[in-house]
């Protein structure tokens, strides 16, 4: 049975049981800041598990994208060690929110599994909660009840907190789970060991291959448990695991999920991927090509769902999986050049009816996959030259473990890589000094980014919390729930929710409002507003004396205003960038705050100052057009793009949406906007950028931001007269000025040249004979420019020179480093390296061609060492 087959079944026995199919939602969240990626099938559903949103349907099912990276059985550095866990990961869910229970979840689970998929049920066992005295939660007796009817008693097995108890973190909805595991190991092995002893043991052919989680409690901050107010099924089913099953293989990678993927690797490669490793060469082989076809899934559905690689949060993460899988290439595959962007090809052909967003984004995900791993290639090749300078600065057969966990820190050399570098060289590196080095280091990221939250102090029960902030900036309010939290990075905060708050909360790019929250006796700042799990959170220093009044919210109107002109005129500037630079362009993330507006765009060159003028003079004349907001706060999603909104990538949308239009502008948008174009006042860029590979980006101002922008200039200007004595024509005076400096520096030049030819022949009476080297090494009252000129004049003299020069002009250390061509012909001498070991002496390094090179450094202090040192290559 095909992959595609296998979804779809899925999909349509749960559709006959009465659940709506709903699509996979992004694989990189954007407004949970509980999570960088969805982990799991329930994170989209978080809100209704918590009781803060009503689901459409009380049965839903689908398959939704996956990412872990770390966790239970998912620490980035093991995936494709085994053969069974993944980064990106398809889980197939059937979820009721209040409606059917353990019987119904547990009867279709069996029945999808041995009359639809023809599981043979001799290889199922199944696990249920034994129960857990320390947090007072008995035995499943009731799953083990159900069980009862559908198999032997002997294939159901007691499962502890560990294994059989789900929690959706530290606090929240958790309950027991009821696992299915799959035995399909070969007869013989069976034999020798029943499955039962192997289920939770990790063994690559005994697996769970289907979760029924039961919610039924709430995790409290304190530990303790409460019941919930209703019951939740939550299950999930791992799609490549069943398509292992379904498809009589041994391994995930031996499924059609993978195969395209690994054969068009051994294409690319010219290596080959075999089932069963019969050395340590094909082992490595094997992890390495299961590694690249696992990473590449997890790297191009984030890109397509809006996630570009960079050095930081969510960002961070996928450049980091997608390093791992370019340094697999280039180490056990002997891959130097990009080769993974050539697989999204695949990918897309094989997934794209089920996920449309890896077809329809496939030119941008290439063009990111590539330009990222020719940038890695070229860290790697500065890695192996900073572990060269390391080893020949080590004594004995140990690397330091600080300078080693340094490379893989600083410069992103894998250790790995360095491990194996060293071993051909008959040394290694102090392994438990490096471990130390990245505890202290993940110790320190911990504890900055460490935050405990309080449970929730209820002030009002039930759902009664709206937002009235596009009509409102002021309105009289209720706190309806509170809680305090704690972290190293922002100190003691509260978390206020508001039953009709005007705040707007942190979204769609957008930052959140600010304001205050008052009675006749106090006020209290809101510092930020956030939304998490459909509920607006309003951050404060303090607690308000009396949280059961009534207050005032009023939004700063300022920032408000601000920010909402800034807001508009990216929706504006989208449409500009459209009509001016092509229908190709797409936005691929934003910034909307007070200050100014950042836009992120696909394109594939830089733009033009033309093309920027002509980006400005669209919007400022929409702008001039006077245009009103028209606004639509709840259309349906598909009338919505029929009358021609933009849909972004990556984006969650409903089935009713708020459409937003100025003239012909129109997109999807919850954000604030002005009333009329005329309050943005002017528009004005301020930069135009690179990003990623067909990623560019566009700052901006809008409002006062330009009125105080054109001040600036005016004020630049007037002090550039005045340092022109005030000129009637202060470009003319420029241009004068530049004409006057051009002679003066061809004159500069012209005695330069003329010093040089002066100095020759000092110093080429200076050369000494050493070993049959004509031999100097001495600092020069030069330039670098001059340097190299001089360098050149003396190497003319003679076919058997090595020179070396110092420089220090400006107080910057320079040594010049020039060897005639027959001597590097005949000889080991390479002046690149020279320049690398000396540069150590000035606090540098540099490089060059054999028989030139240049080295920069700090330490004026160090030249007289480096030229003392010069002589030891030829002696």
């Amino acid at each position: 049975m095909k992959s595609q087959e296998v979804r779809q079944q899925f999909l349509d026995f749960f559709q006959s049981k009465g659940h709506l199919i709903v699509p996979s939602a992004p694989i990189v969240l954007k407004d949970d800041p509980t999570l960088m990626f969805n982990n799991s099938g329930m994170a989209q559903f978080k809100e209704y598990f918590l009781g803060n949103a009503v689901p459409k349907s009380k049965r839903i099912a689908d398959t939704q994208k996956c990412l872990r990276v770390s966790g239970k059985h998912n620490d980035l550095e093991e995936v494709g060690i085994d053969t069974y866990h993944h980064t990106m990961f398809e889980m197939l869910g059937n979820w009721s929110f209040g409606d059917y229970f353990k019987k119904e979840a547990i009867h279709w689970a069996w029945e999808l599994l041995t009359e639809v998929y023809k599981i043979d049920k001799d290889i199922l066992y199944v696990t249920v909660f034994e129960g857990s005295k320390e947090e007072n939660v008995p035995f499943d007796q009731e799953a083990w009840d159900i069980w009862k009817t559908l198999v032997s008693e002997d294939r159901i097995l007691l499962g502890n907190k560990k294994d059989n108890f789900w929690e959706m973190g530290d606090q929240g909805p958790c309950g027991p789970c009821s696992e299915i595991h799959v035995d399909i190991r070969s007869a013989e092995e069976k034999a020798l060991k029943p499955g039962k002893e192997l289920v939770n043991a990790d063994h690559p052919h005994v697996v769970e291959i289907w979760n029924n989680v039961f919610m039924e409690f709430n995790r409290k901050a304190d530990g303790s448990l409460e019941k919930l107010p209703a019951q939740h099924v939550d299950t999930g089913m791992g799609f490549e695991r069943l398509c292992m099953v379904l498809q009589g293989v041994q391994s995930n990678y031996d499924t059609d999920v993978f195969t395209p993927l690994i054969q068009k690797i051994e294409s690319v490669t010219g290596k080959k991927y075999t089932m069963k490793a019969a050395n340590d060469a094909e082992e490595k082989t094997n992890i390495a090509i299961r590694v690249i076809a696992d990473h590449v899934r997890a790297v191009a559905f984030a890109i397509a769902d809006g996630q570009l690689p960079s050095n930081t949060g969510a960002g961070y993460v996928i450049r980091r999986i997608l390093r791992r899988a370019i340094r697999y290439g280039f180490t056990f595959l002997e891959t130097k050049e990009a080769f993974i962007y050539q697989l999204v090809e695949t990918l897309a052909s094989q997934m794209g009816a089920s996920f449309p967003e890896i077809v329809s984004q496939k030119s941008l995900v290439m063009n990111v996959i590539k330009e990222e791993e020719n940038s890695f290639l070229r860290t790697l090749d500065q890695g192996l030259q900073l572990l060269d300078n390391v080893v020949k600065g080590t004594e004995g057969s140990e690397v330091s473990g600080n300078k080693a966990f340094e490379l893989y820190d600083t410069f992103g050399f894998p250790k790995d890589l360095t491990a194996l570098i060293l071993k051909e060289k008959g040394m290694a590196y102090n392994e438990a000094d490096f471990d130390k080095a990245m505890f202290e280091q993940k110790t320190r990221s911990r504890a900055a980014s460490e935050v405990s939250t309080d449970d929730w102090t209820i002030l009002t029960e039930g759902n009664t919390e709206t937002f009235v902030g596009y009509d409102l900036l002021v309105n009289e309010v209720k706190i309806t729930r509170y809680r305090k939290v704690d972290s190293k990075k922002d100190g003691q905060l509260y978390q206020l929710v508001l039953d009709h708050t005007p705040f707007y909360p942190e979204g769609g790019g957008q930052v959140g409002d600010k304001g205050t929250l008052s009675t006749a006796n106090e006020s209290i700042d809101i510092i930020d507003t956030k939304k998490e799990n459909n509920l607006i959170l309003h951050f404060t220093r303090t607690l308000p004396e009396n949280v059961n009044a009534t207050f005032i919210a009023k939004v700063n109107r300022e920032l408000r205003a601000e920010t909402a002109g800034n807001h508009s005129a990216t929706h504006l500037m989208h449409q500009a960038l459209r009509t001016i630079l092509g229908t190709h362009v797409e936005q691929k993330g934003s910034l909307v705050s007070p200050d100014y507006l950042r836009f992120d765009f696909s394109h594939f060159s830089k733009v033009t100052d033309e093309q920027l003028r002509d980006v400005e003079n669209f919007v400022n004349a929409r702008i001039q057009e006077h245009l009103p907001l028209v606004e639509k706060r709840n259309m349906a999603f598909n009338e919505a793009v029929a009358e021609g909104a933009m849909a972004l990538f990556g984006e969650k949308y409903g089935d009713h949406v708020r459409a937003i239009r100025f003239g012909d502008s129109i997109e999807l948008c919850g954000g604030i906007h002005v009333q009329n174009t005329a309050d943005i006042w002017y528009f004005k860029i301020i930069s135009e950028s690179a990003v990623a590979a067909g990623i560019r980006r566009i700052e901006a101002i809008t409002g006062e931001a330009v009125q105080r922008f054109f001040a600036a200039q005016e004020k630049a200007l007037d002090d550039i007269k005045a340092a022109l004595k005030n000129p009637q024509d202060s470009l003319k005076a420029v241009l004068s000025l530049q004409d006057e400096n051009a002679k003066l520096a061809r004159q500069v030049e012209f005695l330069m040249k003329d010093k040089i030819k002066n100095m020759k022949g000092s110093f080429v009476s200076q050369l000494e004979e050493i070993n049959g080297v004509q031999f100097l090494a001495t600092q020069v009252d030069l330039d670098a420019s001059g340097a190299k000129d001089l360098a050149y004049e003396i190497g003319a003299t003679g076919s058997n020179i090595f020179l070396v020069l110092a420089t220090a002009d400006e107080g910057k250390p320079m040594l010049t480093c020039y060897i005639s061509k027959e001597l590097v012909a005949s000889t080991d001498l390479n002046a690149g390296k020279v320049v690398r070991e000396l540069g150590k002496y000035i606090e540098g390094g540099g490089g060059g061609q054999p028989f030139f090179a240049t080295a920069g450094g700090k330490d004026v202090l160090g030249i007289a060492e480096a030229l003392e040192k010069a002589v030891d290559f030829i002696k």
